[in-house]
């Protein structure tokens, strides 16, 4: 993913003015600029007196400005086509806009009883002493947010922190800006709204600038620089919520249905490019199984086509990031270098100027290999026999990453037991990456994939309110307790 602290994939123009290449020509079609620290404090000023009448209002009247800021989301062609040049691909960018009107709507939906739920009162072991506890939403939340679902991952944490009553500022990846520019024109549509959310578009310095001007962070990315941003943040003494890199596994249990397991790993891996954090990234099947899954998962790879020349037409997008075509590459080489078999697929295309890749399965895969170890990003499905369950727990579990992971198995129960050992936040049982559509359940990332709340469930919007407390005292004062007559 995008690496903040360092300027990438946008030619560097000047010190504040950046080119951007489209993902489907290669060619630098679009400008953008970055803000002077001027602009910067100005903005986070407006964003900062605005919150505080923002807070005080009523959860009906936030709520009703998100959702006029939806309306115009869902009816917005120009925005529409932002995205759409942004990332190279129609139907996941209209999938994205739907999307955040969808989460719009149920996190404004359940706003009201979440934030009911933070106030609590009532009577503390000491006699005559009661509490009255409530939550003070940040004032400031920065959000910085990466380029392969541009839309959606700028959102993800910022409508519930709006909601919890926060202002927030956004710094969206320089690989993808188009859609922020427009994004703004929106956001000034909507009087309350405009004066507590901002897109900032900039490159590493400006998300670095970002968090030095915050109340607490939101940051989706590698886990290289999402350990930047932790120190970062460590060092003013703010919260960082941070969702990193996946290296997720698919764990097909002895005596699967073949055909299913075929499917679930195949979409999994390739869909939107594999450009996904909760993609499938590595598969194990049982030895005695092996063959049968490989030769059919090769038959069907074989039938996903490219979306070129016809945007249109076709299953998989460009790589929208080309340095990630540099990467794939290299994991590629190592992998042939140590003895891998690739058996469709394997070679990065250029078409139009754009990177692609065909869905990639690869055999005589080892651990020792990057392509087992670093997070792909691409539509790349390396398959592994195992001969015990407990070889596979072992194969599942050894990695640094632990985001989300995928069981299939003949027996609901034992695929459960199975996934209960995984070390991960979320595990699909008999599907993959539900993670993306699921937002009821609370998940936190495990190991090197992430820190902090979960946005999903009740946390993703509680983690934005900081515990506030009230000690009443309905008697006389608590005694005086010095060490003169001390007796123990």
């Amino acid at each position: 993913m995008l690496d903040l602290f360092f300027d990438i994939g946008a030619a560097h123009m000047s010190a504040t003015v950046f080119e951007v290449l489209n993902p489907r020509t290669g060619t630098a079609d679009f400008q953008f600029s970055a803000p002077s620290p001027s602009e910067l404090s100005d903005q986070i000023a407006r964003l900062r007196l605005h919150q505080q009448g923002w807070a005080a209002s009523d959860i009906a009247q936030r709520a009703n400005a998100l959702a006029q800021f939806a309306q115009l989301i869902s009816n917005d062609q120009a925005l529409l086509d932002a995205l759409i040049l942004d990332t190279g691909r129609i139907a996941i960018a209209k999938l994205e806009v739907a999307a955040v009107v969808s989460s719009i709507k149920r996190w404004s939906a359940d706003a009201p009883a979440l934030l009911a739920s933070a106030r609590a009162s009532g009577q503390a072991a000491i006699p005559g002493i009661r509490y009255q506890s409530f939550g003070v939403p940040f004032a400031l939340v920065g959000v910085i947010s990466p380029w392969n679902f541009p839309l959606l991952l700028s959102l993800i944490d910022t409508i519930p922190a709006l909601l919890a009553g926060a202002s927030v500022v956004v710094k969206p990846s320089e690989i993808t800006p188009r859609f922020a520019l427009r994004l703004n024109e929106l956001i000034a549509q909507c009087k309350e709204l405009s004066g507590v959310l901002h897109y900032f578009t900039g490159a590493g310095a400006t998300g670095a600038a970002l968090i030095e001007l915050v109340d607490a962070v939101c940051f989706t990315g590698s886990v290289a620089t999402g350990r930047n941003v932790l120190v970062a943040c460590a060092k003013r003494m703010i919260p960082a919520f941070l969702e990193l890199g996946g290296k997720d596994p698919l764990v097909i249990l002895p005596g699967s249905e073949i055909a299913r397991a075929c499917d679930i790993a195949l979409k999994s891996s390739v869909q939107s490019t594999g450009q996904a954090c909760q993609s499938i990234e590595r598969v194990y099947v049982h030895e005695s199984q092996f063959d049968a899954f490989v030769a059919l998962l090769v038959q069907k790879a074989k039938d996903i086509s490219l979306n070129y020349p016809d945007i249109a037409n076709g299953d998989l997008g460009p790589l929208i990031f080309a340095g990630q075509a540099q990467r794939i590459q290299l994991q590629l080489d190592d992998a042939l270098a140590h003895g891998a078999k690739i058996l469709c697929g394997g070679e990065i295309e250029r078409h139009g100027g754009g990177y692609w890749l065909r869905p990639t399965v690869l055999i005589n895969v080892r651990h020792e290999m990057l392509m087992m170890q670093e997070e792909t990003f691409g539509p790349v499905i390396p398959v592994m026999a195992y001969s015990t369950l407990a070889q596979a727990l072992s194969y599942a579990n050894d990695s640094e990453f632990g985001l989300s992971a995928a069981v299939v198995g003949p027996d609901l129960q034992q695929a459960l037991a199975f996934a209960e050992q995984l070390e991960v936040g979320a595990i699909s049982i008999n599907d993959a990456a539900l993670t993306s559509f699921v937002f009821e359940a609370e998940k936190q990332a495990f190991k090197s994939s992430g820190l902090g709340a979960s946005r999903m469930g009740a946390a993703g919007l509680t983690r934005f309110l900081r515990r506030k407390s009230l000690l009443i005292q309905s008697g006389a004062p608590l005694a005086f307790i010095g060490d003169r007559k001390a007796q123990i």
